[in-house]
């Protein structure tokens, strides 16, 4: 269910609140800060393992060349500007703001890019851990433009099902992956499925209340629930939103993979170097 409007914003007496049980700022490297990784917080809200803001100029940011992952999905999505993308299924273009890349390496595979021909970049990008039937299967690349990513009130469905509106992506678990636009003084009330438990929220701009004060560049986690969360917007803010499912599988960390167990690292990791090896012969690398 979604209400939007301006002149009755919901108040913590009029909805049961859903708690925020711990927040953060991240870690910051230049234009990117990182408000999640497995060892701290990806660890609370796996699936959810990575999560990146970023806002970078031509200034602070000359691109990222190939580079690997298995055993997750990469998800960005852009609030303002462009990137360019390229993968090692041979896929390459340019992500406009308002549209969604779905980098799913499952098995192994090798991506990267820059800033597209805006010469800004303002958005997140999320890594999924994927359940062990997916872990090792084929890598899935998607790329949606702005007008094809459902929508829902204020609300884009990035991953997953959320009032009506399904993304044509299909998830590998449990979960929705949403971004909001809300003007000052607009609220907003997101309900989750009855198996999503796990909740938080990232803001890029703005100040929300949710009734606590969140604001722009920190990570909030939600109480263990399948409680609603009723935001309001104290000015012009754009976040995202996860919930899912939790993930009841360990996290097994490799440098650039996250797999379910020792045995499927091991197999992603020898799926890298096979592409490594190929993508060197190709002079791509």
């Amino acid at each position: 269910m979604i209400e939007t409007h301006a002149s009755t914003p919901a108040t913590p007496t009029q909805a049961q609140a859903r708690k925020i049980v711990r927040r953060t700022r991240g870690n910051r490297h230049g234009p990117i800060t990182r408000l999640m990784s497995p060892s701290d917080f990806g660890h609370v809200l796996k699936p959810f393992v990575f999560l990146d803001l970023f806002d970078m100029e031509n200034a602070t940011l000359q691109g990222m060349g190939l580079h690997p992952h298995s055993g997750i999905a990469t998800v960005s999505y852009l609030f303002e500007g462009s990137v360019r993308y390229e993968d090692s299924t041979g896929a390459t273009g340019v992500l406009p703001a308002g549209g969604v890349e779905w980098f799913k390496a499952a098995h192994g595979a090798w991506h990267g890019g820059g800033l597209g021909d805006a010469g800004r970049a303002r958005g997140f990008q999320l890594w999924l851990a994927l359940p062990p039937d997916h872990e090792l299967g084929p890598v899935e690349n998607v790329y949606l433009a702005p007008d094809a990513v459902a929508r829902n009130g204020p609300a884009r469905v990035l991953v997953g099902t959320h009032g009506g509106a399904t993304s044509s992506i299909n998830a590998p678990a449990s979960l929705n992956y949403l971004a909001v636009r809300l003007r000052a003084g607009e609220s907003w009330r997101y309900q989750p499925a009855f198996d999503h438990t796990v909740g938080w929220v990232a803001l890029s701009t703005g100040r929300l209340l949710v009734p606590e004060r969140v604001e722009a560049g920190e990570l909030a986690i939600f109480e263990s629930s399948a409680g609603a969360i009723a935001f309001r917007a104290d000015v012009d803010t754009e976040f995202v939103l996860g919930s899912a499912a939790p993930h009841a599988h360990d996290l097994v960390l490799g440098q650039y993979s996250v797999h379910s167990s020792p045995a499927t690292l091991r197999a992603g990791e020898q799926r890298l170097s096979e592409i490594q090896h190929r993508l060197q012969a190709e002079g791509r690398l």
